[in-house]
Order: C-alpha cells, then structure tokens, then sequence
C-alpha cells in the first residue's frame, strides 16, 4: 500500500551539496566494466572513471547517510511512530468510542432489551411454546365483560299466557282425497275440468240499470241449469223456492247479477268510503226434506263467472262452498274437501258470507258461516293452505264479480232468501 512520496517527507530542507563528485567526460568513455578499474585505478583515472574512495557500496556496511537523497527518513517506519502522518488514530477504534459517529446506541441490542415501551420487546410472559401442555391459560380471553354488554333476557312466559287453553292448531293436511258421503265420478271431474279451460273467468262488468235496480232491492234472478230438474219460483221479492227430484244430478244455481261486483264494491276503489263489502244470502231447509241415504245434499257458496253448471260449487276454480252431505268446505277442491262443520239438518236455517277489507293496499277476504242465527265458523282465504294440495283461489280474492251458488244433488226442497228483513243473523258492516 502507498502511504505517500518521498517529496512529501523532505518538503521545507535547504538542498545539500553533492559529495565526492567527478567531472564527466564524454569523450572518454569506454565499456570497460568496473572489475578493472577497481584493479587498475591508475589507468583508470587517466580515463576519467577513478572510482570512488572506500570500498565498493557491496563491501560496505550499511551506514545511515543523513542527507543521502535515497536514505530513509530518520525514525521508525510511520506505522511505528506514535502520532505520525501514517500511524492510527489515539485511543480506541470508532466502535468502541462512546458518542463516536458510527459508534452503536449505548445499551444492549433491541433484541435484548425488556424495558417497557420498547417497540421490540416480546410480550410479557413465556411464549406459547413453553406453557405446559394441558396449561391453555395463555389462550383464555381477557378479564372482565365483554365489550358489548348483553342485552336482558326477555321474560316470555310473563307476557304469553298458558297455551294449554288455547284451541287446538288448525291442521291444515286435513284434506280428503273423498268425501264420506256424496262423491261424483273421476270422468264427470275430468268433464269439469276440461269446461273451466275452454271458458276462463271473464273480467268484471259493469251493470246496467235494471241490474242495478235489482241488486239494490235485493232480488237477484236464479238461474236455471241445464241438467236441472226440479222446480225454481220466486215466490216474494227477494225470496225463492227450490225443489228437485230424486233424478236429479249435481248442478249450481247461479244468482244474477253478482252480489259482488269489482266496479261497484271494491274496497280499493275510490267510491267505497268504507272500504270493505259483505255479502251474504241464507237457506232454509224445508222439514220435509227426503235426503238421500240420509245425506242433505244441498250447497252453499259463491263463484266466479263462469262455472260449469252440471257440477257443484266449490269443486272448481273461482267457486268456494260448504256441503250439507258432509259439512266440509271447498275451495277449488275437486275430492274431498276439509272438515269444516257438522252434516245439515232438514227444517235448518244456514247462511254464507264473504267479507272483502282493503288492508295495506290490498283485499283481505273471509268466509264464514251461520247456523239457526249464529256463526259457526270462519276462514281467512289465504290461511290454512297446503302447497301440495290446495289449488289457487284467483277468482274469489275480490278482483272479480262473485255470485251466489246454490249446489243440490237429488231430492232437496228450500228456500234461498236474499232479503235482508227475513235473515236471521244479520252480518257486521252490511
């Protein structure tokens, strides 16, 4: 390595004469070599090369020539002189002076230091390796309540009553795959069926004047079926007479006009300052009566238009109705319909009715049922529904006209009274 020049050691000297110097000749060199002129000095000083006085510089002894160009310079070598241009700083190394710049931060190493706060300190405690094998305390959640408090447990049986009171569940799986009285054949179903796809239900109407006229004295007309046979007379305004035979098959009376109409009693239509519509009929059951194998096969219910007239109400779409034969109810149910009520008797006073509420911008309709004066029984149309079995009830909502539908099946003999100064119930909000 170089520390530095010769020039720098010597700079601020007064130069120093030559010593012992000889004057040069050029023109008398030879290539003599220098053995002979140490050999020859005199012949050699005639040709100006005498050699220098004292022994050749191999046969010397190193001597320390002061001021000698080549000589070193007095003293140890600069590595060895304390304090020297060359020698190492005093004191210790940088890495081990206090303050030094590149000195490291007084203290142990971050790694090693556990004061508080030290953003390198592990957290207190062993490390989860080192807790014993079954100690689990290290995963315990911190002491106290959670953040959040709980909210109180609600005290439900102060507030709800014993159930043990209540009435029994509704089952709404209750229905009959066949009714236990009177049942019409699979073919006559089919027949049904396939009327109600080739005359789907009609849109609502609007009624001319005598329609209207009719409607508020409460006489509607019946309506003679084709396979009736029997008898229809109105016998007083608002009051009508029915009698069939023991020939006669399954078929509805229908009612005209509708004793519900959508232009007229819709709750949802501005003119309906109440918004809600009942309607209701009764039938008396005359005492002598001849039911067939003991069963009143007499119907009481309502449809939309149209209906198949050769079947009984209730068992196709847009028809609802409760049998006397059974005391079921129907809704669009071509088999067996579900319990309801019990059988009818001869010499009965029965009534139906719809109650149609706007609730939340939509129609709310029940139905329910009166017997001698008093209701018996009623259902919500949307309620008590099993998918597998219950059909739509499109048609009976109250988005279309409903008329009265009067159901007989073989010898029946009654009465169907629309006014309301002979019914004996009379319903809430009509």
């Amino acid at each position: 390595m170089c520390f530095g020049s010769k020039k720098d050691a010597r700079e601020g000297e007064p130069p120093r004469p030559a010593q012992n110097q000889q004057p040069y000749a050029p023109e008398m060199k030879t290539s003599l070599p220098p053995q002979y002129h140490q050999q020859h000095p005199q012949q050699s000083a005639s040709y100006g090369y005498a050699p220098p006085p004292a022994s050749p510089p191999s046969q010397r002894p190193p001597v320390s020539l002061a001021g000698d160009d080549f000589a070193p310079p007095p003293g140890p070598p600069p590595s060895k002189r304390p304090g020297g241009d060359y020698a190492p700083p005093p004191g210790p190394p940088p890495f081990q002076r206090l303050g030094d710049d590149f000195a490291p931060p007084p203290g142990p190493p971050p790694s090693h230091r556990y004061h508080d706060g030290d953003d390198f300190a592990p957290p207190p405690g062993p490390p989860p390796s080192h807790h014993a094998h079954n100690d689990l305390s290290y995963m315990a959640p911190p002491p106290g309540p959670p953040p959040t408090e709980s909210k109180p447990k609600h005290d439900w049986e102060s507030v709800v009553p014993d159930t043990s009171l209540f009435p029994p569940p509704p089952n709404i799986f209750a229905g009959f795959d066949r009714s236990p009285a009177h049942n019409a054949t699979e073919e006559e179903a089919e027949a049904g069926e396939r009327w109600c796809a080739q005359h789907p239900l009609t849109a609502p109407i609007t009624l001319d004047g005598p329609a209207v006229a009719a409607l508020n004295a409460h006489n509607p007309r019946l309506m003679q079926p084709d396979t009736f046979r029997g008898t229809l007379v109105c016998t007083a305004p608002g009051l009508w007479n029915v009698a069939t035979d023991s020939r006669a098959r399954d078929s509805t009376i229908i009612a005209y006009p509708p004793l519900y109409t959508v232009t007229q009693h819709s709750p949802l239509s501005p003119t309906n300052s109440t918004r809600q519509k009942t309607i209701y009929y009764e039938v008396q059951l005359t005492p002598h009566s001849n039911p067939r194998k003991g069963d009143i096969c007499v119907a009481l219910g309502f449809a939309a238009l149209p209906y198949p007239s050769f079947r009984m109400p209730g068992w196709h779409r847009g028809s609802l109705a409760v049998h006397g034969d059974d005391g079921h109810k129907f809704v669009n149910d071509r088999w067996g319909g579900k319990s309801f009520t019990e059988p009818f008797a001869p010499g009965e006073r029965l009534g139906i009715g719809m109650r149609f509420r706007e609730v939340g911008g939509r129609i709310e309709t029940e139905v329910f049922l009166t017997r001698q004066g008093r209701e018996v029984g009623r259902w919500n149309l949307h309620e008590e529904t099993d998918a597998e079995e219950d059909l739509p009830v499109t048609g009976l909502e109250g988005y279309h006209d409903l008329s009265c539908a009067v159901g007989t099946s073989g010898q029946t003999g009654l009465e169907v009274v629309f006014d309301p100064g002979r019914w004996l119930f009379r319903p809430v909000g009509y």
